[in-house]
């Protein structure tokens, strides 16, 4: 009797780990099903088009059995990349969806093994706040397309790693490329094209305040001058500087 309640207790601490795990899994399988459209005529090898809380990802794979997703924390840990819409591009052109992967979930990351080694993976990813950063997943050519009126290139309100980049103007976006990268991430900070005009509105107010600053100092300065020599306290008596001790030159030099 008492192993049959063990067994039974271990059966429910295995079945307990499982849903922890599922629940703790950034991604679910209603996730990765989700409809998306993706543009795969792309000149790159990975193509990113930012929007408002996500991006789009269009990867192409040479030779390459599995995709690992994830970021790394300020402490170094793994932080697996929540995705949705999931899909492959065959090299024939024909398109499957997330059931032609096998796909391991976890807290720490997102392992994708496609069907095939080449192709091109494709996958809708989330993002928070204004920047986007990304681990370099294969080697090659990188585009990344910013959201429209988004733009790059003032130092304080935006930076982009790694540099080397060119920049072109498509409709309303302007896209980052890069022949080749030598580091293992992309990190892109971006600001509004109307955050410049109130940067710059913050610059001259400040510039303004210190010139009134100034100017006020010099007059209040003046005005002191004005009111001790008015006093008398600014007028120098000749005779206070004469020393009595000093008799002029030797003789012969006088």
């Amino acid at each position: 009797m008492k192993g049959q309640t063990r067994l039974v207790f271990g059966l429910l601490g295995l079945l307990g780990l499982l849903a922890l795990a599922g629940c703790l899994s950034p991604v679910s399988d209603a996730d990765l099903a989700e409809n998306a459209t993706y543009d795969w005529d792309t000149d790159a090898n990975a193509t990113y088009r930012l929007y408002g809380g996500n991006y789009t990802a269009v990867i192409e794979i040479r030779n390459q059995d599995s995709l690992e997703l994830f970021l790394e924390d300020g402490l170094g840990s793994k932080m697996a990349i929540p995705i949705s819409g999931l899909k492959f591009q065959y090299p024939n052109g024909t398109v499957g969806n997330d059931s032609v992967y096998e796909v391991s979930t976890g807290q720490s990351e997102v392992v994708l093994e496609p069907p095939v080694g080449n192709g091109t993976v494709a996958f809708t990813a989330e993002r928070s706040g204004p920047n986007f950063r990304t681990r370099t997943l294969v080697e090659g050519s990188h585009e990344v397309a910013l959201p429209p009126n988004k733009r790059v290139g003032l130092p304080v309100v935006s930076r982009v790693v790694p540099g080397g980049y060119e920049t072109e103007q498509v409709e309303d976006r302007v896209v980052l490329q890069w022949d080749s990268l030598d580091r293992n991430t992309i990190s892109v900070k971006t600001y509004l094209e109307r955050d410049i005009l109130l940067f710059g509105g913050l610059v001259a107010l400040a510039v303004a305040v210190a010139v009134i600053g100034v100017l006020y100092y010099r007059r209040e300065i003046a005005k002191l001058r004005r009111e001790r020599t008015e006093l008398g306290l600014d007028v120098e008596d000749e005779s206070e500087d004469d020393d009595p001790r000093d008799r002029g030159p030797p003789p012969g030099m006088r």
